[in-house]
């Protein structure tokens, strides 16, 4: 075995004076020399390690956008997130991380509408977001009064078993909005809020419940019409149930002689927001949707305070639906239906008349004599006199 001091290794002398004549005889590369340093400037950070980011693939990246926009709580996450990088603000956009936004991460406030938002709604909508579909369909048919390009919206995401694209269509059939009163569909409307049932939609089970019940739209059964109205409010349960954020003894509280202090307390609490259920149980009212949010701002920042008995927009005939969660307004005088008993308030559906008057209306409403003849007809025999039509007045639940 030969080793370093072999004959095949050469002198030390002669090895650096090879070295020294290769340098001598090769011409130095300025440019390639200039190019080398660059990359090794990108490939390491400020502390001298090596960047890993730039090697990530582009797949990796809208991967993870895609689940950020899916679980944002507010479109300012995925702001945030596009305004970190030049990479980011690209790849932000893709068409499939806009198809995966959430409701919440949609949910544009009325007091911040503009051109860079209404384009924002209408990228997501043109990469295929239903919910977009949906939210940008009802500011376009209730805010913007643009009624054909709104419909044609929510009916694409109805199309696509979108349950409260189906629902509000179903209230559009229902009230003949953005046409005259014989522009109604009561079939129509049953149709699609049994379409939005089917998929689970609480107020779609509550209206068709109610129009069953009163012969709406439908033959009458009243078993029937019952058995979606327990249905409904069994979800509506279920979802409070479901929630981590509500204690479940707090909303099972009945009264009882010997409850203890910690139960009556916990019931105290949880009577702050009622909305009683069939089931007897104390549950708060069920989280509006970001459309629908968007409807009652833009509507209260134009001096309608949402009580029903203000105007919409520069119309002073039209009215809100008297919910506090619904937002939508007449696109006609006497649009929505009145209550039977005092007359005040008005609902575009039986679902919303329901929850307002668990939620608020049940204590305010008291009879009036004659509130049929208050001087808000308007010539056109909608609503006006004692004989008008059933239709135009809903009965109290």
């Amino acid at each position: 075995m030969r080793t370093r001091r072999g004959a095949w290794y050469s002198p030390p002398d002669a090895c650096s004076e090879d070295a020294a004549a290769a340098a001598v005889k090769r011409p130095r590369d300025v440019a390639g020399d200039q190019a080398g340093c660059c990359r090794r400037r990108q490939r390491l950070s400020s502390g001298g390690a090596c960047d890993a980011f730039d090697a990530l693939p582009d797949d990796l990246l809208i991967c993870i956008l895609s689940k950020l926009s899916a679980s944002a709580s507010s479109p300012s996450d995925l702001i945030s997130a596009s305004l970190t990088c030049r990479r980011f603000n690209s790849l932000a956009v893709h068409s499939l991380v806009l198809s995966k936004a959430s409701s919440k991460c949609l949910a544009v406030g009325a007091t911040n509408w503009c051109d860079s938002a209404h384009r924002f709604l209408k990228l997501c909508a043109d990469s295929g977001n239903m919910e977009a579909y949906y939210i940008l369909g009802m500011i376009r048919f209730y805010c913007l009064r643009n009624r054909g390009s709104g419909a044609s919206l929510m009916a694409k995401a109805a199309i696509n078993c979108h349950a409260p694209a189906l629902y509000s269509l179903a209230v559009i059939q229902f009230n003949g909005s953005g046409g005259s009163k014989n522009d109604k569909d009561l079939r129509a409307g049953v149709a699609l809020c049994a379409r939005a049932a089917f998929l689970g939609h609480v107020d779609a089970l509550r209206e068709l419940g109610h129009c069953l019940q009163d012969g709406y739209g439908v033959r009458q059964n009243v078993a029937e019409g019952r058995r979606f109205l327990v249905q409904a409010n069994a979800r509506e349960l279920a979802a409070v149930l479901s929630s981590a954020a509500f204690p479940t003894r707090s909303l099972l509280a009945w009264n009882h002689p010997h409850h203890d202090a910690d139960a009556r307390r916990a019931a105290a609490a949880a009577a702050a927001c009622p909305l009683l259920s069939d089931f007897g149980c104390n549950v708060p009212a069920p989280e509006v949707h970001p459309a629908n949010r968007f409807l009652s701002e833009w509507f209260a920042a134009r001096g309608c305070a949402g009580s029903g008995t203000g105007s919409a927009g520069d119309d002073g005939g039209l009215r809100l639906c008297s919910h506090a969660g619904c937002g939508r307004a007449e696109t006609r005088r006497h649009e929505f239906r009145r209550c039977s008993v005092c007359g005040v308030v008005n609902y575009c559906s039986r679902a919303c008349q329901a929850l307002d008057w668990k939620l608020r209306h049940k204590s305010e409403c008291a009879p009036q004599e004659r509130w049929i003849n208050d001087g808000d007809g308007d010539g056109d025999g909608e609503n006006d006199g004692v004989g008008a039509a059933d239709d135009d007045v809903m009965a109290v639940s």
